[in-house]
């Protein structure tokens, strides 16, 4: 037994374009944030994206999402392609958790710099480099859309991949009340 007909299968398809074909400007904005982000402080000197190691991680993940979301949207016009659902499941899941990693480390260095360590006396870096950081959180946002995008993305390829696939039987309790 199918959940969606032929009707819903079809918008489901055109959700999962439309989503591949979203993230591809998100990731490519985040990327341009984060790359051409640089701010000068006459006190503590220059600070750029290639100064942090998970801004760069964050710049090469996106880079490769939004590489495969285009290659996924227009393998999907491909009828040998379109039918590889298992391929488009581990591919979908593989983005999403990198997605989840890269952003990860653009928090890290993001509440490094607005809350600084004591501990090890790192001052917060946002009272000195208040642009750098407003634009650094514009474009984590900008990834935490292309992460839910790619979170649905997943889950749409998670049923298409299983939905082949009957559903496991399940005794009825009627069946199970007439055993000895």
């Amino acid at each position: 037994m199918r959940f969606l007909d032929e009707n819903n299968v079809s918008i489901l398809k055109v959700l999962d374009l439309s989503l591949r074909l979203f993230v591809v400007p998100l990731c490519v904005a985040s990327i341009w944030l984060t790359v051409t982000n640089h701010q000068d402080n006459s006190i503590y000197g220059k600070i750029e994206f290639s100064n942090f190691l998970g801004l760069k991680y964050m710049v090469c993940i996106s880079a490769i999402s939004s590489g495969y979301a285009l290659v996924a949207a227009l393998s999907s016009w491909v009828k040998f392609l379109a039918t590889k659902a298992w391929a488009f499941f581990i591919s979908d899941q593989v983005v999403a958790y990198l997605m989840v990693t890269s952003g990860a480390a653009m928090v890290e260095i993001l509440y490094l710099a607005y809350k600084g360590d004591q501990e090890v006396t790192w001052s917060e870096a946002c009272i000195s480099y208040g642009r750098f950081c407003d634009r650094m959180v514009l474009a984590l946002s900008l990834h935490a859309l292309a992460l839910f995008c790619f979170f649905v993305l997943a889950i749409i390829s998670a049923y298409r991949a299983f939905s082949i696939y009957e559903p496991p039987y399940v005794p009825s309790e009627e069946v199970e009340e007439n055993r000895p």
